[in-house]
């Protein structure tokens, strides 16, 4: 079990590094503290540059509680390799838990270069500036450091109809984002390799649940049945996914931040597939019961789109290695997390739109209406 003490996150004010700040203080964000188990005492800084998707209203109960206490927020973008090295010693960061990315496919495919920045040169910045920081004299490398990589499933490729992505599944990336995944993943892996830096990876599926940026399916989707809006659902829709409420995912990552050996990788899966389309009807079914709307009337604004260049058929992950070694277990049921995840959404509609306001519109006419 490692002793944590300063704990650097990035990308902490995007969708799943907020809630996984949330976790750590025992603030969990929608369940009444179901996953108030981190047992966290040290301190934490969030570094974000705060793009269109990184809110900090998503940490303002963080902020008010333990803001230049344990928790501390620097806006410095990953890729600065100065002020991420300011902010290793100034902190005295001992444990690097790495989400910040760029993670939509769609404007992947637009515009990719963000990506290749962001998911490749940042994520190298960080792994540099902490092999320099964490090394002693003799070259070896501090016994209470750890970096911790966070990856998706989507670098193994597409499934058929059958079996299962393993932690040996060879990467087969099909878009710029996964692309840019599968890159920063075999970078960090080599980072361990070549120069022994305490580290370990982790790949995950769909992640769902409070204070996910409204392009994602689920909240766009929610929002767009609350303001009677069409819902795109991509060529058949019969595209499969499996989906992990996020507490279970950081769960998960705090298990292999404490326990998990260096130089491994555990696949996190929600063993929950569904059909995108299938999915679609059951939101819809539980948002029609919370707004007063008849199904039937939600059902018909279904939008069949052009499928996405490269869509990927099936992900489904094989978790047996972090269930036998370190003992994880998902704690939400799919039930209850979804109807939880509507209810945020619908009762949070100033969250909703203000992130898809200004900032946001400004980010996009910046960066992809003009390609």
């Amino acid at each position: 079990m490692r002793k944590l003490k300063n704990i650097l996150v990035t990308g902490g004010a995007g969708f799943i590094g907020s809630n996984f700040i949330h976790y750590l203080f025992g603030l969990s964000s929608a369940n009444g503290n179901l996953f108030n188990d981190a047992d966290f005492s040290g301190n934490v800084v969030n570094v974000d540059c705060l793009t269109y998707a990184g809110n900090l209203e998503s940490l303002k109960d963080v902020e008010e509680k333990f803001g230049g206490k344990r928790y501390f927020f620097e806006k410095v973008d990953i890729c600065n390799r100065p002020e991420i090295e300011r902010i290793l010693k100034q902190y005295d960061i001992d444990t690097i838990i790495h989400f910040a990315a760029e993670s939509h496919v769609d404007r992947s495919i637009l515009g990719p270069e963000t990506f290749i920045k962001t998911n490749v040169m940042g994520t190298f910045t960080l792994l540099d500036a902490a092999r320099s920081f964490w090394k002693k004299p003799d070259g070896t490398f501090r016994d209470d450091v750890l970096f911790h990589h966070i990856s998706t499933d989507e670098v193994y490729g597409s499934l058929g109809e059958t079996g299962y992505f393993t932690e040996t599944t060879p990467y087969d990336p099909r878009s710029p984002y996964s692309s840019s995944k599968a890159s920063s993943d075999h970078i960090a892996m080599a980072y361990f390799h070549t120069y022994g830096l305490p580290l370990t990876l982790s790949n995950c599926t769909n992640n769902y649940g409070p204070y996910q940026f409204p392009e994602k399916l689920l909240p766009l989707m929610i929002s767009n049945i609350r303001d009677g809006k069409p819902l795109p659902v991509y060529g058949k829709g019969d595209n499969i996914r499996d989906w992990i409420y996020v507490e279970d995912h950081n769960r998960a990552v705090w298990l292999i931040v404490n326990k998990g050996r260096t130089g491994q990788k555990y696949n996190i899966g929600g063993e929950n597939e569904w059909q995108n389309i299938k999915l679609l009807h059951k939101v819809i079914e539980l948002s029609a019961e919370k707004l007063g709307k008849p199904a039937s009337e939600i059902e018909k604004t279904i939008t069949y789109v052009k499928d996405r260049p490269g869509h990927d058929k099936r992900y489904a992950i094989d978790c047996t290695k972090i269930k036998t070694e370190l003992g994880w277990q998902r704690k939400m049921t799919f039930e209850e997390g979804l109807n939880a995840t509507v209810d945020w959404y619908l009762k949070n509609t100033e969250w909703v739109n203000h992130i898809l306001s200004g900032e946001y519109t400004k980010w996009i006419d910046a960066n992809y209406k003009s390609r």
